[in-house]
Protein backbone atom coordinates (compact mmCIF):
# COMPACT_ATOMS: atom_id res chain seq x y z
CA UNK A 1 0.00 0.00 0.00
CA UNK A 2 1.15 3.53 -0.78
CA UNK A 3 0.45 6.03 2.02
CA UNK A 4 0.61 9.81 1.85
CA UNK A 5 1.53 11.46 5.17
CA UNK A 6 0.42 15.09 5.55
CA UNK A 7 1.43 17.54 8.27
CA UNK A 8 -0.26 20.93 7.96
CA UNK A 9 0.95 23.95 9.89
CA UNK A 10 -0.60 27.41 9.87
CA UNK A 11 1.45 28.46 6.81
CA UNK A 12 3.14 25.22 5.76
CA UNK A 13 2.41 21.76 4.41
CA UNK A 14 4.89 18.91 4.86
CA UNK A 15 4.26 15.67 3.04
CA UNK A 16 5.81 12.28 2.38
CA UNK A 17 4.69 9.46 0.13
CA UNK A 18 5.73 5.99 1.29
CA UNK A 19 5.48 2.55 -0.23
CA UNK A 20 4.69 0.47 2.85
CA UNK A 21 5.66 -2.79 1.13
CA UNK A 22 9.22 -1.94 2.16
CA UNK A 23 8.77 1.46 3.83
CA UNK A 24 10.55 3.21 0.95
CA UNK A 25 10.12 6.97 0.61
CA UNK A 26 8.90 7.64 -2.93
CA UNK A 27 8.85 11.43 -2.52
CA UNK A 28 8.72 14.11 0.14
CA UNK A 29 8.47 17.86 0.31
CA UNK A 30 7.22 21.01 1.90
CA UNK A 31 5.06 23.92 0.80
CA UNK A 32 6.16 27.05 2.67
CA UNK A 33 4.64 30.50 3.25
CA UNK A 34 1.08 29.44 2.41
CA UNK A 35 -1.06 32.58 2.36
CA UNK A 36 2.08 34.74 2.45
CA UNK A 37 3.98 36.49 -0.32
CA UNK A 38 6.94 34.45 -1.58
CA UNK A 39 5.42 30.98 -1.20
CA UNK A 40 7.18 27.98 -2.73
CA UNK A 41 7.34 24.19 -2.85
CA UNK A 42 10.49 22.16 -2.25
CA UNK A 43 10.06 18.62 -3.55
CA UNK A 44 12.49 15.71 -3.26
CA UNK A 45 12.13 12.47 -5.19
CA UNK A 46 13.02 9.03 -3.92
CA UNK A 47 16.50 9.23 -5.46
CA UNK A 48 17.09 12.54 -3.60
CA UNK A 49 16.75 14.84 -6.61
CA UNK A 50 15.39 18.10 -5.21
CA UNK A 51 13.58 20.95 -6.94
CA UNK A 52 12.33 24.25 -5.59
CA UNK A 53 9.54 26.07 -7.38
CA UNK A 54 8.11 29.47 -6.51
CA UNK A 55 4.31 29.20 -6.49
CA UNK A 56 1.38 31.31 -5.38
CA UNK A 57 -0.28 29.40 -2.52
CA UNK A 58 -3.25 31.45 -1.28
CA UNK A 59 -4.47 28.49 0.80
CA UNK A 60 -3.71 24.88 1.70
CA UNK A 61 -5.99 23.47 -1.01
CA UNK A 62 -3.92 25.11 -3.74
CA UNK A 63 -0.74 23.83 -2.08
CA UNK A 64 -2.16 20.30 -1.98
CA UNK A 65 -3.09 20.53 -5.67
CA UNK A 66 0.52 21.42 -6.47
CA UNK A 67 1.75 18.55 -4.29
CA UNK A 68 -0.49 16.11 -6.20
CA UNK A 69 0.80 17.52 -9.48
CA UNK A 70 4.40 16.95 -8.37
CA UNK A 71 3.58 13.35 -7.41
CA UNK A 72 1.71 12.45 -10.60
CA UNK A 73 3.05 14.55 -13.51
CA UNK A 74 6.35 15.28 -15.20
CA UNK A 75 9.91 14.50 -14.12
CA UNK A 76 8.96 14.29 -10.43
CA UNK A 77 6.18 11.76 -11.07
CA UNK A 78 6.24 8.69 -8.80
CA UNK A 79 2.63 7.42 -9.17
CA UNK A 80 0.38 7.38 -12.23
CA UNK A 81 -2.57 8.87 -10.37
CA UNK A 82 -3.73 9.65 -6.85
CA UNK A 83 -5.90 6.51 -7.07
CA UNK A 84 -2.71 4.53 -6.33
CA UNK A 85 -2.59 6.12 -2.88
CA UNK A 86 -4.32 3.76 -0.47
CA UNK A 87 -4.62 6.14 2.49
CA UNK A 88 -3.68 9.58 3.74
CA UNK A 89 -2.35 9.94 7.28
CA UNK A 90 -2.81 13.33 8.92
CA UNK A 91 -0.68 14.39 11.86
CA UNK A 92 -2.98 16.04 14.40
CA UNK A 93 -1.34 17.69 17.39
CA UNK A 94 -4.04 17.42 20.04
CA UNK A 95 -6.63 14.72 20.59
CA UNK A 96 -7.32 15.56 24.23
CA UNK A 97 -8.87 12.67 26.15
CA UNK A 98 -11.02 11.75 23.16
CA UNK A 99 -8.41 9.67 21.33
CA UNK A 100 -5.96 7.10 22.68
CA UNK A 101 -5.07 5.76 19.24
CA UNK A 102 -5.13 6.69 15.57
CA UNK A 103 -8.58 6.63 13.94
CA UNK A 104 -10.29 6.67 10.57
CA UNK A 105 -11.52 10.21 9.97
CA UNK A 106 -15.29 10.68 10.02
CA UNK A 107 -17.50 13.70 10.56
CA UNK A 108 -17.60 12.82 14.26
CA UNK A 109 -13.79 12.71 14.43
CA UNK A 110 -13.52 16.08 12.67
CA UNK A 111 -15.92 17.61 15.19
CA UNK A 112 -13.90 16.13 18.06
CA UNK A 113 -10.64 17.55 16.64
CA UNK A 114 -12.34 20.92 16.36
CA UNK A 115 -13.43 20.70 20.01
CA UNK A 116 -9.80 20.10 21.00
CA UNK A 117 -8.68 23.26 19.17
CA UNK A 118 -8.84 25.27 22.41
CA UNK A 119 -6.02 23.09 23.73
CA UNK A 120 -3.88 23.62 20.60
CA UNK A 121 -5.12 26.83 18.95
CA UNK A 122 -2.07 27.19 16.69
CA UNK A 123 -2.08 23.59 15.45
CA UNK A 124 -5.46 21.83 15.37
CA UNK A 125 -7.16 24.40 13.10
CA UNK A 126 -4.28 24.06 10.61
CA UNK A 127 -4.50 20.25 10.84
CA UNK A 128 -8.23 20.48 10.09
CA UNK A 129 -7.54 22.70 7.08
CA UNK A 130 -5.35 19.96 5.63
CA UNK A 131 -7.95 17.29 6.35
CA UNK A 132 -10.74 19.30 4.71
CA UNK A 133 -8.65 20.02 1.61
CA UNK A 134 -7.56 16.38 1.22
CA UNK A 135 -11.12 15.11 1.66
CA UNK A 136 -12.24 17.46 -1.12
CA UNK A 137 -9.39 16.57 -3.50
CA UNK A 138 -9.30 12.82 -2.71
CA UNK A 139 -12.89 11.96 -1.72
CA UNK A 140 -12.51 8.21 -2.29
CA UNK A 141 -9.28 7.80 -0.30
CA UNK A 142 -9.45 6.76 3.39
CA UNK A 143 -8.17 9.48 5.74
CA UNK A 144 -6.58 8.65 9.09
CA UNK A 145 -5.89 11.01 12.02
CA UNK A 146 -2.73 10.27 14.04
CA UNK A 147 -2.49 12.26 17.27
CA UNK A 148 0.65 13.54 19.01
CA UNK A 149 -1.11 13.09 22.34
CA UNK A 150 -2.59 9.61 21.84
CA UNK A 151 0.45 7.59 22.93
CA UNK A 152 0.45 9.31 26.32
CA UNK A 153 -3.16 8.45 27.13
CA UNK A 154 -1.82 5.38 28.96
CA UNK A 155 -0.35 7.59 31.71
CA UNK A 156 -1.88 6.83 35.12
CA UNK A 157 -4.02 9.48 36.78
CA UNK A 158 -1.33 10.30 39.33
CA UNK A 159 0.94 11.26 36.43
CA UNK A 160 -1.44 13.44 34.44
CA UNK A 161 -3.46 15.28 37.11
CA UNK A 162 -2.26 18.67 38.36
CA UNK A 163 -2.70 19.53 42.04
CA UNK A 164 -5.11 22.39 41.38
CA UNK A 165 -8.89 22.56 41.97
CA UNK A 166 -10.58 19.73 40.05
CA UNK A 167 -13.14 22.09 38.59
CA UNK A 168 -10.51 23.27 36.08
CA UNK A 169 -10.01 19.71 34.90
CA UNK A 170 -13.74 19.07 34.66
CA UNK A 171 -14.59 22.38 32.97
CA UNK A 172 -11.56 23.00 30.76
CA UNK A 173 -9.63 19.74 30.55
CA UNK A 174 -6.61 21.12 32.43
CA UNK A 175 -4.25 18.15 32.83
CA UNK A 176 -1.00 16.79 31.39
CA UNK A 177 -1.38 15.45 27.85
CA UNK A 178 2.18 15.16 26.55
CA UNK A 179 3.37 15.54 22.97
CA UNK A 180 5.82 13.97 20.47
CA UNK A 181 3.85 10.77 21.08
CA UNK A 182 4.32 9.40 17.57
CA UNK A 183 8.09 9.85 17.89
CA UNK A 184 8.24 8.29 21.37
CA UNK A 185 6.21 5.31 20.13
CA UNK A 186 8.43 4.75 17.09
CA UNK A 187 11.72 5.10 18.98
CA UNK A 188 10.65 2.83 21.85
CA UNK A 189 9.56 0.13 19.40
CA UNK A 190 12.87 0.34 17.55
CA UNK A 191 14.74 0.19 20.88
CA UNK A 192 12.87 -2.97 21.86
CA UNK A 193 13.90 -4.55 18.56
CA UNK A 194 17.52 -3.51 19.16
CA UNK A 195 17.36 -5.09 22.63
CA UNK A 196 15.97 -8.27 21.10
CA UNK A 197 13.01 -8.25 23.49
CA UNK A 198 9.24 -8.00 23.11
CA UNK A 199 8.33 -4.37 23.76
CA UNK A 200 6.07 -5.59 26.59
CA UNK A 201 9.19 -6.70 28.51
CA UNK A 202 11.15 -3.45 28.23
CA UNK A 203 11.80 -0.31 30.26
CA UNK A 204 12.91 2.45 27.91
CA UNK A 205 13.55 6.18 28.27
CA UNK A 206 13.18 8.14 25.04
CA UNK A 207 14.83 11.56 24.77
CA UNK A 208 13.39 13.45 21.79
CA UNK A 209 15.76 16.41 21.75
CA UNK A 210 15.63 19.35 19.39
CA UNK A 211 14.30 22.88 19.31
CA UNK A 212 11.26 21.32 20.91
CA UNK A 213 12.29 18.63 23.39
CA UNK A 214 10.56 16.04 25.53
CA UNK A 215 11.40 12.87 27.39
CA UNK A 216 9.18 9.85 27.96
CA UNK A 217 9.21 6.82 30.25
CA UNK A 218 7.97 3.83 28.23
CA UNK A 219 7.29 0.73 30.33
CA UNK A 220 6.03 -2.36 28.57
CA UNK A 221 5.52 -0.36 25.39
CA UNK A 222 3.26 2.19 27.11
CA UNK A 223 3.90 5.78 28.10
CA UNK A 224 3.68 6.09 31.88
CA UNK A 225 5.16 9.61 32.20
CA UNK A 226 6.35 12.40 29.92
CA UNK A 227 7.84 15.85 30.38
CA UNK A 228 5.54 18.05 28.29
CA UNK A 229 2.26 18.93 29.94
CA UNK A 230 -1.06 20.46 28.95
CA UNK A 231 1.00 22.34 26.37
CA UNK A 232 4.50 21.75 24.96
CA UNK A 233 5.87 24.45 27.31
CA UNK A 234 6.37 22.21 30.35
CA UNK A 235 9.48 20.11 30.93
CA UNK A 236 12.96 20.37 29.46
CA UNK A 237 14.75 23.58 28.49
CA UNK A 238 14.09 24.00 24.76
CA UNK A 239 15.19 26.27 21.94
CA UNK A 240 12.90 29.16 22.83
CA UNK A 241 10.67 27.59 25.52
CA UNK A 242 11.45 27.94 29.20
CA UNK A 243 10.42 24.47 30.31
CA UNK A 244 9.74 24.07 34.04
CA UNK A 245 9.72 27.25 36.13
CA UNK A 246 8.15 28.31 39.43
CA UNK A 247 4.55 29.24 38.45
CA UNK A 248 4.67 32.24 40.81
CA UNK A 249 7.26 33.84 38.51
CA UNK A 250 4.55 34.43 35.90
CA UNK A 251 2.24 36.82 37.86
CA UNK A 252 5.32 38.41 39.46
CA UNK A 253 6.85 39.42 36.12
CA UNK A 254 3.46 40.39 34.68
CA UNK A 255 2.84 42.77 37.56
CA UNK A 256 6.35 44.23 37.51
CA UNK A 257 6.39 44.72 33.73
CA UNK A 258 2.70 45.44 33.15
CA UNK A 259 2.36 42.54 30.73
CA UNK A 260 -0.79 40.91 29.38
CA UNK A 261 -1.29 37.15 29.53
CA UNK A 262 -0.60 36.95 25.78
CA UNK A 263 2.66 38.89 26.15
CA UNK A 264 3.80 36.66 29.02
CA UNK A 265 2.93 33.54 27.04
CA UNK A 266 4.97 34.90 24.14
CA UNK A 267 8.01 35.39 26.40
CA UNK A 268 7.83 31.86 27.81
CA UNK A 269 7.32 30.19 24.42
CA UNK A 270 9.37 32.33 22.04
CA UNK A 271 11.95 34.32 24.03
CA UNK A 272 13.14 31.88 26.69
CA UNK A 273 15.04 28.58 26.82
CA UNK A 274 18.40 28.27 25.07
CA UNK A 275 17.84 31.64 23.41
CA UNK A 276 17.51 33.38 26.78
CA UNK A 277 20.33 31.53 28.53
CA UNK A 278 22.87 31.96 25.75
CA UNK A 279 21.71 35.36 24.44
CA UNK A 280 23.16 34.00 21.20
CA UNK A 281 20.43 31.99 19.52
CA UNK A 282 18.06 29.06 19.89
CA UNK A 283 19.93 26.62 17.65
CA UNK A 284 21.84 23.96 19.55
CA UNK A 285 24.35 23.83 16.68
CA UNK A 286 25.41 27.37 17.58
CA UNK A 287 25.81 26.29 21.19
CA UNK A 288 27.93 23.31 20.14
CA UNK A 289 30.15 25.57 18.01
CA UNK A 290 30.48 28.00 20.91
CA UNK A 291 31.55 25.23 23.29
CA UNK A 292 34.23 24.09 20.86
CA UNK A 293 35.46 27.71 20.68
CA UNK A 294 35.63 27.93 24.48
CA UNK A 295 32.63 30.24 24.94
CA UNK A 296 31.73 30.02 28.69
CA UNK A 297 28.11 31.15 28.16
CA UNK A 298 27.54 28.37 25.63
CA UNK A 299 29.12 25.92 28.08
CA UNK A 300 26.77 27.10 30.82
CA UNK A 301 23.74 26.84 28.51
CA UNK A 302 24.52 23.21 27.69
CA UNK A 303 25.19 22.46 31.37
CA UNK A 304 21.76 23.86 32.30
CA UNK A 305 20.08 21.83 29.55
CA UNK A 306 21.85 18.63 30.63
CA UNK A 307 21.05 19.25 34.30
CA UNK A 308 17.32 19.26 33.54
CA UNK A 309 17.65 16.25 31.25
CA UNK A 310 19.56 14.31 33.91
CA UNK A 311 16.90 15.20 36.49
CA UNK A 312 14.15 13.71 34.32
CA UNK A 313 16.08 10.58 33.33
CA UNK A 314 16.82 9.77 36.96
CA UNK A 315 13.21 10.26 37.96
CA UNK A 316 11.88 8.12 35.13
CA UNK A 317 14.34 5.30 35.90
CA UNK A 318 13.05 5.30 39.49
CA UNK A 319 9.41 5.30 38.31
CA UNK A 320 9.97 2.23 36.16
CA UNK A 321 12.13 0.40 38.71
CA UNK A 322 15.13 0.41 36.40
CA UNK A 323 15.84 1.01 32.73
CA UNK A 324 17.04 -1.19 29.86
CA UNK A 325 17.94 1.54 27.39
CA UNK A 326 18.14 5.32 27.05
CA UNK A 327 17.45 6.49 23.50
CA UNK A 328 18.48 9.75 21.85
CA UNK A 329 16.40 11.07 18.96
CA UNK A 330 15.57 14.43 17.36
CA UNK A 331 17.97 16.91 15.78
CA UNK A 332 20.11 17.39 18.89
CA UNK A 333 19.93 13.81 20.12
CA UNK A 334 20.82 12.33 16.74
CA UNK A 335 23.60 14.71 15.74
CA UNK A 336 25.42 16.03 18.82
CA UNK A 337 28.05 13.46 19.83
CA UNK A 338 29.54 15.80 22.46
CA UNK A 339 26.22 16.07 24.30
CA UNK A 340 25.69 12.29 24.20
CA UNK A 341 29.19 11.61 25.53
CA UNK A 342 28.74 14.11 28.37
CA UNK A 343 25.33 12.64 29.25
CA UNK A 344 26.88 9.16 29.37
CA UNK A 345 29.43 10.44 31.91
CA UNK A 346 26.69 12.04 34.00
CA UNK A 347 24.70 8.78 33.89
CA UNK A 348 27.65 6.50 34.72
CA UNK A 349 26.23 5.84 38.19
CA UNK A 350 23.21 4.20 36.54
CA UNK A 351 25.41 1.82 34.55
CA UNK A 352 25.59 3.83 31.32
CA UNK A 353 28.86 3.57 29.42
CA UNK A 354 29.42 4.33 25.75
CA UNK A 355 32.04 3.38 23.22
CA UNK A 356 33.64 6.68 22.03
CA UNK A 357 34.17 5.34 18.50
CA UNK A 358 30.56 4.17 18.17
CA UNK A 359 29.44 7.60 19.37
CA UNK A 360 31.26 9.36 16.52
CA UNK A 361 28.18 9.31 14.32
CA UNK A 362 25.30 11.51 13.20
CA UNK A 363 21.80 10.36 12.42
CA UNK A 364 22.54 6.65 12.00
CA UNK A 365 20.68 4.12 14.14
CA UNK A 366 22.92 2.15 16.43
CA UNK A 367 23.94 0.90 19.85
CA UNK A 368 26.49 3.34 21.26
CA UNK A 369 27.14 1.29 24.40
CA UNK A 370 30.42 -0.14 25.63
CA UNK A 371 30.40 -3.97 25.90
CA UNK A 372 29.98 -4.04 29.69
CA UNK A 373 27.35 -1.31 29.97
CA UNK A 374 24.47 -2.27 32.27
CA UNK A 375 22.15 0.25 30.64
CA UNK A 376 22.22 0.58 26.85
CA UNK A 377 22.47 3.94 25.11
CA UNK A 378 20.91 3.94 21.63
CA UNK A 379 20.85 6.49 18.84
CA UNK A 380 17.50 6.10 17.08
CA UNK A 381 16.64 8.62 14.36
CA UNK A 382 12.95 9.24 14.76
CA UNK A 383 10.63 8.53 11.85
CA UNK A 384 7.18 9.85 12.62
CA UNK A 385 6.12 9.50 8.99
CA UNK A 386 6.70 5.74 8.99
CA UNK A 387 4.84 5.43 12.30
CA UNK A 388 1.89 7.40 10.89
CA UNK A 389 1.92 5.30 7.71
CA UNK A 390 1.99 2.05 9.73
CA UNK A 391 -1.09 3.18 11.65
CA UNK A 392 -2.81 3.99 8.34
CA UNK A 393 -2.12 0.53 6.93
CA UNK A 394 -3.33 -1.14 10.11
CA UNK A 395 -6.55 0.88 10.22
CA UNK A 396 -7.41 0.76 6.53
CA UNK A 397 -6.78 -2.99 6.24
Amino acid sequence: MKVLVVNCGSSSLKYQLLDMTNEDVLAKGICERIGIVGSFIKHTTGNNDAVKIMCDFPDHKVALCKMIEMLTIGETKCVNSIDEIGAVGHRVVHGGEKFNESVLITDEVINAIRECAELAPLHNPANLTGIDACCELMPNTPMVAVFDTAFHQTMPKEAFMYAIPKEFYKKYGVRKYGFHGTSHKYVSQRAAAMLGKPVEDTKIIVCHLGNGASICAVKGGKSIETSMGMTPLQGLIMGTRSGDIDPAIIPYIMEKEGLTAHEMDDILNKKSGVLALSELGSDFREIEDGILEGNPICRFTMDAFQHRLLFYIGGYAALMGGVDAICFAGGLGENNAIMRAEMAELLAGMGVEIDPKKNETRGIEGDLSAPNAKVKMFLVPTNEEVMIAKDCVKIVR
